[in-house]
């Protein structure tokens, strides 16, 4: 008997070209799960991705319509067809180099703009797809290909971004947890504005050996689990207590006019 979630996939699809133990896979059975929980209507979802390791999976093997854009590019793409079609369930996947270095500033206004759009990146703290290089949202003193004696630089915080910038939903989790990661995929499908969930996700291949240590996958999910804070725990800690932590849970679930729904009205006003 073939798997509930297999009738998402495509007919033609092939088990998938990521490493043996990478995080991304897990990211995309909560996608799937979530999807199938809600009884969404691939018909009527558009799957825009970006560069990286995790694009191969929403342009090669969800049955969706999909685009696979330029490094960087994939959000503004999704807003012109969410601005085109607003009854499209518009979803971005996007990794945190693709969304927090050349795409930091689309991602930033998309937030402020509140675009109907669930923004999911997979963020495993490096640049996994060419090599193991540092990356924007990399921990401070962390060994990777291009900072062998360890990161001097301070890594972005994507959610605190989508929070100070103005998005509705805004959400972090591990692939530890993936029933939380699940449940927040649901919300934010539901949600009118811009939702923007980051998946932690290990990459053994390259951060897993320069940085942890270890190239084992169960032993990096020990770690995020070991490692991972909730929000609420966190506001009672200290900036030296959560150094080296990652703060998972909801930072934000609000109800705000999102962009698509605001020009449609004000289209009907001038007719």
């Amino acid at each position: 008997m073939s798997h509930p979630l297999m009738k998402y996939l495509r007919e033609d699809w092939m088990p998938t070209v990521l490493c043996p133990g990478c995080g991304d896979g897990t990211v995309l059975q909560c996608m799937l799960r979530a999807v199938s929980n809600k009884n969404v209507d691939m018909n009527q979802v558009a799957i825009v991705a970006g560069i990286g390791c995790h694009a191969r999976l929403g342009t090669g093997y969800i049955a969706a319509d999909s685009m696979w854009t330029l490094h960087g590019r994939a959000i503004p793409i999704a807003t012109g067809i969410k601005l085109v079609n607003p009854n499209l369930q518009v979803v971005v996947l996007t990794g945190d180099g693709d969304c927090g270095s050349i795409g930091l500033s689309h991602f930033v206004h998309a937030a402020r703009r509140n675009i109907g759009l669930l923004t999911i990146c997979f963020n495993n703290s490096i640049y996994g797809m060419t090599g193991g290089q540092v990356a924007p949202t990399t921990p401070k003193g962390t060994k990777t290909k291009t900072s062998p004696l360890g990161n001097l630089e301070y890594p972005l915080d994507l959610c605190s971004l989508a929070e100070t910038a103005g998005a509705s939903y805004v959400a972090r989790w591990t692939t530890a947890h993936p029933k939380q990661l699940t449940t927040s995929i649901e919300k934010a499908l539901e949600k009118k504005g811009f939702s923007f969930i980051e998946a932690v996700t290990q990459c053994p291949t390259y951060y897993g050996r320069y940085s942890l240590g270890s190239t084992r996958p169960s032993e990096i999910l020990r770690w995020f689990q070991r490692n991972s804070v909730s929000v609420e725990r966190s506001r009672k800690l200290g900036q030296e207590e959560l150094a080296g932590k990652i703060v998972i849970g909801e930072f934000v679930d609000v109800q705000k006019l999102e962009l698509a729904e605001q020009y449609r009205t004000q289209s009907r006003m001038k007719d």
